[in-house]
């Protein structure tokens, strides 16, 4: 699947140059321009996706697709890739975009055409970074120096891949695999290596034969020394491409400052976001500095504060983040909270009278994501988490500026994934106590996903264990929305523990928390008839569950002939359209229901998804219920399957099954006549949560 980018350009365009088109993007529209140059064709414009959100919200970032790449033309014959073509191309795009001067930002082929372009026209750049150049001032890594691209070559392993006639006579995937695996010498590295080889596979072998062909010996060491404006290096030290060296004597060459990163390999842009991106930022601001307002406040005259944030990926996410700093209220009543939230999460805390942070209309949209990700009834969420990273990267971009620029006392992370990871990856950035919180634990894949999906899984949760080894700091607290018994027992993977046991060592149990009293509601309240039956059917606060919804009206005229009197309320919720579905005899369409939980209680029936927070409040509430869990959805699947399962709560259905009208209108008749016989849910767990909480402050 293509992955969406986080953002929209605010303009996007092309420049023609001898015949060849160039597609250009600018993002942000105020201070001063950074231009990420392009790299060796292999890739596109693509690769500086976790730069761009967050540098655009600060400066003007231009980036452009080298030829060969992306949205350019893609020429034929050596002579239209040598180093001259691209940095009359960078010229070219600062013409057409008319950028008076800019900071240029190069990786690896592209830093000797920063430093060709700062030679050239030297009163348009305020200053060069270059990430894992490739300028040939150091002698190729060793292991390389035996294979020449030009030779055929008896073997296929290793380095030998790099090789010109490998590529178009049937070995260039096998070389992309290669190559990229070694540019990312970094462990848990497989979102990165997979982005770089489905680009790699966008550009024909026989271009990219062209572009190593063209490629030149690059500025001789004593042309590098008269560049004049300032100059970062950022060099991994295990970097598999091109030596360390190189980068210490770019830096040398240039008086320029050089940073090392230990176990980094060739691309820390794309592996270490996080630190990169600060670094340019530092840098930006350093060679082209604007007037700075701040206010600091002494530590003993600052409020008790705390930042929560709450994951957009289901509205009950809110309710029960809702109820639990309630609760963390009656400990402190002197708190201040403020949060860290999308749409339409946004929407339950305004209605609620909660204040949300400024800086929430920066975060990049994940239900969206979510939305393009579906298909009928259908989010693989493993992979559609995965391919969110640079959302992840840009949100946490987002959390870190808040942090730095406002104290806290207390962080609080529902399922907050791009925080809770890239602290473990930064560990040095917190400064609050924080605490974790999460209902299902541990990535599981999807039978027919095979051994590639199995692989995957098993790699983020090795790579989460290893983090909360290294660092048990960094968490105060975990809290499990649950009791231990809710806990899948699965594995985590081929030589990892069980999720149950790592579970239990690792998290304190809050039990659930349903966000109100579990208590059954009088309609009349809500102006439904006191006669007849009530079927509410809800779908969450994403646009993934149109699908159903229509599959449910499909089936409406089928139950009501099976069950006279019967009613709908079908709940849309904030993403989708009420207008959008048909009228149909005995239906009601609702859009977005801020009390929600009491329609579902006044209910004789619910139908919904496989979401965790809608069954469990229908279970405390002993509302008989249908759930059609997203197919490939692992924690609806799997998680929450196992949870009801416990409960002995609700009627499970294949998305199949309800796709027929007959068998929906048939398990509809059936609930409606069997009395819930669930297991009692515990009132108290937002109380016990906000205890967990009330500790840290």
């Amino acid at each position: 699947m293509t992955q969406r980018p986080a953002l929209t350009p605010d303009l996007q365009g092309t420049v023609e140059r001898d015949g060849v088109t160039i597609g250009y993007a600018v993002h942000g529209t105020e201070g001063p321009t950074v231009l990420l140059l392009p790299t060796w064709s292999i890739v596109p414009s693509r690769m500086w996706k976790a730069q761009v959100p967050y540098l655009s919200r600060h400066y003007r970032v231009i980036t452009f697709d080298g030829r060969g790449s992306g949205r350019s033309d893609r020429p034929v014959g050596a002579e239209a890739y040598n180093d001259a073509e691209f940095v009359a191309d960078a010229l070219a795009v600062l013409d057409a975009t008319e950028t008076e001067s800019c900071v240029l930002v190069g990786f690896s082929r592209g830093c000797p055409w920063a430093l060709q372009l700062a030679l050239e026209q030297p009163e348009r750049v305020l200053g060069i970074v270059c990430i894992g150049p490739a300028t040939r001032l150091a002698p190729k890594l060793e292991e390389r120096t035996q294979w020449t691209f030009n030779e055929r070559h008896d073997s296929t392993e290793g380095w030998a891949k790099y090789n010109r006639y490998y590529w178009v006579e049937g070995g260039y995937d096998d070389f992309l695999d290669y190559f990229f695996g070694e540019l990312f010498s970094e462990q848990h590295s497989t979102k990165q290596i997979e982005d770089c080889v489905g680009w790699g596979r966008e550009i024909a072998p026989e271009r990219l034969v062209d572009t190593e062909a063209a490629r030149e010996e690059h500025l001789p060491p004593e042309r590098v020394t008269k560049v004049s404006c300032p100059v970062l290096v950022i060099h991994g030290a295990q970097d598999g491409i091109r030596p360390h060296l190189e980068g210490a004597l770019l830096a040398e060459a240039t008086g320029g400052s050089l940073v090392t990163i230990e176990g980094g390999g060739h691309a820390p842009h794309a592996r270490d976001p996080v630190m990169v991106n600060h670094l340019l930022r530092d840098f930006v601001d350093r060679v082209a500095p604007r007037p700075v307002r701040r206010t600091w406040v002494r530590a003993m005259s600052r409020p008790k504060r705390a930042l929560y944030l709450s994951s957009p990926i289901g509205l009950g996410h809110a309710r029960r983040d809702l109820a639990i700093a309630r609760e963390l209220r009656t400990h402190h009543p002197d708190l201040e909270i403020d949060w860290l939230a999308q749409h339409p999460v946004t929407r339950v805390l305004e209605d609620a009278g909660e204040t949300v942070h400024p800086a929430s209309s920066y975060l990049c949209n994940e239900s969206q994501h979510i939305e393009f990700e579906a298909g009928e009834h259908d989010l693989h969420a493993f992979q559609a988490i995965r391919r969110m990273d640079e959302i992840l990267v840009a949100n946490f971009l987002t959390f870190a500026d808040v942090v730095a620029d406002r104290p806290y006392d207390l962080v609080i992370g529902d399922e907050a994934w791009d925080v809770d990871y890239f602290l473990h990856e930064n560990p040095e950035l917190k400064r609050f106590a924080y605490a974790w919180m999460t209902d299902f634990v541990g990535w599981l894949p999807m039978p027919d996903g095979g051994a590639r999906e199995a692989r995957l899984t098993a790699d983020y949760n090795a790579e989460m264990i290893e983090q909360r080894a290294r660092f048990g700091r960094l968490r105060d607290k975990s809290v499990f929305v649950g009791d231990p018994d809710d806990i899948v027992d699965a594995s985590f993977g081929p030589g990892l523990p069980t999720t149950r046991d790592w579970t239990e060592r690792n998290f304190d149990f809050a039990g659930y928390v349903t966000g109100f009293v579990p208590s059954r509601v009088d309609r009349t309240e809500l102006g439904y008839p006191a006669d007849g039956l009530l079927c509410v059917v809800t779908v969450g606060g994403s646009g993934v569950g149109s699908s159903l919804l229509h599959r449910v009206l499909d089936a409406v005229p089928a139950a009501r002939r099976l069950v006279p009197g019967l009613n709908f309320v079908v709940v849309t919720g904030p993403r989708i359209d009420p207008a959008s579905f048909p009228s149909i005899p005995g239906v009601t369409l609702r859009g977005y229901l801020p009390d929600l939980h009491r329609h579902l209680a006044a209910a004789d029936l619910a139908i919904t998804q496989g979401g965790l927070t809608t069954c469990m409040e229908l279970t405390a509430a002993r509302v008989p219920f249908i759930y059609v869990p997203l197919q490939h959805h692992f924690e609806q699947n799997f998680h929450v399957a196992a949870r009801l399962d416990r409960y002995n709560a609700g009627h499970r259905l294949t998305y199949a099954e309800a796709s027929d009208p007959m068998v929906l209108a048939e398990t509809i008749a059936k609930a409606l006549s069997t009395a819930p016989d669930y297991r009692r849910v515990a009132a108290d767990g937002a109380a016990r949560a906000a205890r967990f909480l009330a500790e840290l402050l």
